[in-house]
């Protein structure tokens, strides 16, 4: 186990340099000059000339490049264009709001999306069934933007009695929690049924039937505990996802998270800031992605054997 999760990280390495190599050719050939953005409107060329020679923004594309490297290696990805700050010092007072926002959000399409999933899996082809299987198929092909619009107009603007952006007590969590949640619950519901469906057909569950265990103890102690390799697989790639900052989500519901300020970097052509988000959250999903892998020995033992 040990010798596969340095493996992991290990891994991790050339897909960050991949991420960082993207997301720096991106922003360098975006149009916009940091110079003017952080000297305003009313600079003088003189003064744009000076902070461009200063900032190194004259040098080649791969100079550029290699030293962002250098410095990304020693832990310094340098200052935020727009408010001075250190890039991860401004990321992680961001971040927990994001953490926030996801745990919630992923806590809510779980208590909706399993139990749905495994009805739906029990009555299959019900009237239950297939309502609920309209609905999560909506949940997952709505967009999350106009889903949280919706939201807005209704409990913010003409009912009055929510909150419709910002951050504050519990009522400000919740329009943006169910605008994640139910959208991670279409999916999770969706994936739970699949697998239900699949296990609930196996030998030893028509086995266990037949010497006369009670179905709730079928169901949920033999079925569902071997159904859920898939559904740890799409609740970790939906938690990974929430965490990286749901980009729009955040943005509509005008959320201090990561997501939000990914946006208004990438608006002002902040390229510290831009990169060292990107990184942030490329090794925030891969971190989530092991845990999910080594979680998978725990529910199910035979995978412990596979950590070569």
């Amino acid at each position: 186990m040990y010798k596969y999760i340095i493996k992991r990280l290990a891994l991790l390495l050339p897909v960050l340099i991949g991420v960082s190599f993207i997301v720096f050719t991106i922003m360098y050939f975006t149009p916009g000059d940091p110079a003017q953005i952080i000297l305003g409107e009313n600079a003088t060329e003189e003064a744009l000339a000076n902070l461009r020679e200063e900032m190194g923004l004259n040098d080649s594309f791969f100079v550029q490049y290699s030293r962002f490297i250098i410095n990304a290696v020693q832990g310094d990805f340098g200052r935020s264009y727009q408010s001075n700050r250190v890039v991860f010092d401004e990321i992680f007072s961001r971040f927990p709001a994001t953490l926030q926002l996801a745990g919630i959000g992923v806590l809510l399409s779980v208590l909706i999306g399993i139990p749905v999933g495994v009805i739906s899996a029990t009555k299959q082809y019900s009237f239950f069934d297939n309502t609920t299987m309209v609905f999560a198929l909506i949940g997952v092909s709505m967009p999350n933007f106009w889903q949280g619009l919706m939201l807005i107009m209704l409990f913010s603007v003409w009912l009055g009695i929510l909150p419709s952006g910002g951050y504050g007590d519990w009522t400000y969590f919740i329009l943006p929690a169910i605008t994640l949640g139910t959208s991670s619950a279409g999916s999770i519901a969706r994936m739970t049924r699949s697998s239900m469906l699949e296990v609930i057909r196996q030998d030893y569950i028509r086995t266990a039937r037949a010497k006369g265990v009670l179905e709730k103890n079928v169901v949920y102690k033999h079925a569902l505990k071997n159904a859920l390799i898939p559904i740890i697989t799409v609740v970790g790639l939906q938690f990974g996802y929430l965490l990286g900052g749901a980009v729009l989500t955040e943005t509509v519901f005008s959320w201090p998270g990561i997501g939000r300020l990914l946006v208004d970097s990438i608006k002002q052509k902040d390229t510290p800031m831009v990169q060292g988000l990107v990184v942030f959250i490329a090794v925030t999903f891969s971190i989530v992605n092991l845990c999910i892998d080594i979680l998978y020995s725990y529910v199910d033992p035979r995978i412990k054997s596979q950590y070569k």
